[in-house]
């Protein structure tokens, strides 16, 4: 079983469109245009959301609340807390979904990254390593549009 649910998350993460440097003119005018609805619970992401975050981050959701306890550097001793903290979300009408988090370890990152979902299936749209101190997601979201946050795959997201 073990072995099953390895292999599943590894045809999952391969079935990702690789993340584009530059959002399309579509994806664009989605971010841009859409009202985006405050999330502020891992628990208030869509379902398909979550399990996409669960696939890229190796099989497991790991990620704390907004302003909870997380392996912040190397040298937290407590190795049950997650290794990424969301900072915030937000979700439109017309089924996309943008999150903005904080990534632990030896090197400290911020990541925004961008879903289109449906009851259906849900699939990574663009995603890029951030500057830290977006309060908001209206911030990350013109942050991206002026370009400060650029896409791309980022290890380990």
């Amino acid at each position: 079983m073990a072995i099953g649910m390895i292999l599943w998350s590894a045809v999952a993460a391969m079935s990702q469109s690789p993340a584009s440097e530059v959002l399309s003119e579509t994806l664009r005018a989605h971010l841009r245009d859409a009202p985006l609805g405050l999330v502020t619970s891992i628990r208030g992401l869509p379902l398909g959301v979550r399990d996409q975050l669960q696939t890229m981050f190796g099989g497991t959701l790991d990620i704390a609340e907004p302003g909870a306890e997380f392996r912040r550097d190397g040298r937290d001793s407590n190795p049950k807390l997650p290794t990424r903290r969301m900072v915030s979300a937000g979700c439109s009408r017309d089924f996309y979904c943008l999150i903005y988090y904080e990534r632990g370890g030896t090197e400290h990152t911020w990541r925004a990254v961008l879903f289109h979902w449906t009851p259906a299936a849900t699939r990574f749209e663009w995603g890029g390593t951030a500057p830290g101190g977006f309060a908001t997601i209206d911030a990350v979201r013109k942050a991206i549009l002026s370009g400060v946050i650029k896409g791309g795959r980022t290890a380990g997201w």
